[in-house]
């Protein structure tokens, strides 16, 4: 009996000793001991930004700000295209055989409202070239534009609408935009209007070289505003603002290996775009200012070379002669490291102060001399014909006519060319001639059989024309041409 009641103990303890293990390691009840987590640290989902009302305010005011004044701009592209029977001319004389083969497209980008009275600015590329030019306000008003006047140096230009009491733009200070500072682009991308897109600016004075290399100046000048702001074709012209609102930029370019955004967007500064607006405007074109320097980056091997004091600033690699820059004894070497109180670290930079100057402008210049001691001197600008006086509009009326600017010719090019008259195409907008094939450089000898003698009698004539135009052309290498159009 006591045998078997031990062995019974003995069971159950064996029994029991197992189930006690089991639910020791299978105990899901909170230890005391256990660390708890600390409610304190902030806690923040993955590659989420902090929530922050007071952007959200500041980017919604913006854009309402903004929106209105930001337009559509559609355009018509008309190309005329000569094809020349070369025996018909051979019966009855030059100009005869041609026939004009027009080709029609359709461009479309943005613009900004600058003036309640229809002043409109854009780039130079979305109207260039167009016929007809339409533009669309934000509450669907749609008015024909005319061109005011263009700068291809800068990519931009002027249109106006026949229009009342609009919503222009506020200015804002470009030279006080930071980088990592937010901006939103306003514009019309894959002709959807009226969208917005917020980014940062994430550099500024960056030169991408893309007027020099579609040829469209001979004296680019780029001092872009980056971002990352998705900008699309169709945001060309438009505008770039600050969370107040006020236009620091337009939206020119971007840089893209399939023809839309990816990742970066480039605007021209609003204080340049103000200085090229107003001169348009005010005299017909714009008052472009020279320094007569070449110039180039400071970069370490150059420092090393040329045993420079700094890598800050800005090269002379030479100077022209008789410029401002020569008169006021600046000498290949120098650095410039200042315009006025501002520090200027890239050819572009430079670039960007010069050009908000106009011909007749002193300016101060911070100089290291190849000594290093370093010296102010003043440097009284001038324009590209060496010449400090501002052009006027009634002037520049006198030399334009259809799209293009037209100049004296100096005895030398005549003798050159061997001709005895003629006018030299100087600059060529979107109009008639430029449509025809026609280009900077060449000269105007003939109109209808009559000689032309002076800008002024060759624009009287293009002006007071209707019907058939015979012009007698000289290309820059001499040879002689004809170029026939209806008016």
């Amino acid at each position: 009996m006591n045998r078997t009641i031990k062995n019974l103990g003995i069971g159950v303890i064996g029994g029991m000793l197992p189930l006690g293990a089991f639910l020791l390691m299978n105990d899901t009840t909170p230890k005391t001991n256990n660390i708890q987590p600390e409610t304190n640290l902030p806690v923040h989902a993955v590659n989420l930004p902090e929530f922050n009302p007071s952007i959200t305010e500041n980017f919604t005011a913006a854009s309402d700000k903004s929106l209105h004044s930001v337009v559509h701009v559609k355009t018509l592209v008309t190309k005329t295209r000569v094809v020349r029977d070369p025996f018909y001319e051979f019966f009855n004389g030059p100009g005869t055989g041609q026939r004009e083969y027009e080709q029609h497209g359709q461009g479309s980008g943005s613009g900004v409202i600058m003036s309640e009275d229809g002043y409109i600015i854009t780039n130079n590329h979305v109207i260039d070239d167009a016929t007809e030019i339409e533009v669309t306000l934000n509450d669907d008003r749609t008015y024909t534009a005319t061109i005011v006047g263009t700068d291809p140096s800068t990519d931009l230009a002027v249109i106006k609408i026949d229009a009342d009491n609009l919503k222009p733009m506020t200015f804002g200070n470009s030279d006080d935009v930071k980088v990592g500072e937010w901006v939103l682009a306003v514009g019309n991308p894959f002709n959807l209007t009226s969208t917005v897109t917020a980014g940062i600016v994430s550099a500024k004075g960056r030169n991408i070289n893309i007027i020099a290399r579609e040829g469209k100046s001979k004296a680019p000048i780029e001092s872009f505003i980056q971002t990352d702001a998705a900008v699309n074709p169709g945001n060309s012209g438009g505008a770039l603002v600050n969370t107040k609102g006020e236009l620091v930029g337009v939206n020119t370019a971007i840089a893209s290996q399939t023809g839309s955004y990816a990742g970066y967007a480039f605007a021209v500064p609003a204080n340049l775009v103000k200085k090229v607006m107003k001169d348009i405007i005010d005299y017909g074109i714009v008052q472009r200012a020279y320094l007569g320097v070449q110039i180039a980056d400071i970069t370490q091997e150059l420092k090393d070379e040329k045993s420079l004091a700094t890598l800050n600033g800005v090269y002379i690699a030479g100077v022209v002669e008789k410029s401002g820059a020569d008169k006021a004894k600046l000498k290949e070497g120098d650095v410039i490291t200042k315009v006025g109180s501002k520090a200027v670290n890239s050819p572009s930079e430079l670039q960007e102060e010069i050009g908000k100057r106009r011909p007749g402008d002193k300016v101060s210049l911070t100089i290291i001399d190849t000594d290093g001691n370093e010296s102010i001197k003043e440097v009284l600008l001038r324009n590209d014909a060496g010449e400090t006086k501002l052009i006027s509009k009634s002037e520049v009326e006198k030399n334009t006519a259809l799209g293009a600017q037209f100049g004296e010719l100096s005895s030398k090019e005549m003798k050159e060319l061997n001709i005895e008259n003629g006018v030299k195409i100087n600059a060529l907008s979107a109009g008639k001639l430029k449509a025809l094939g026609l280009t900077e450089g060449m000269v105007i000898t003939k109109i209808n059989n009559q000689r032309v003698t002076d800008t002024e009698m060759l624009t009287q004539a293009l002006k007071n024309a209707k019907g058939g135009v015979l012009l007698e052309v000289v290309t820059p290498s001499g040879k002689k041409d004809y170029v026939g159009f209806g008016l």
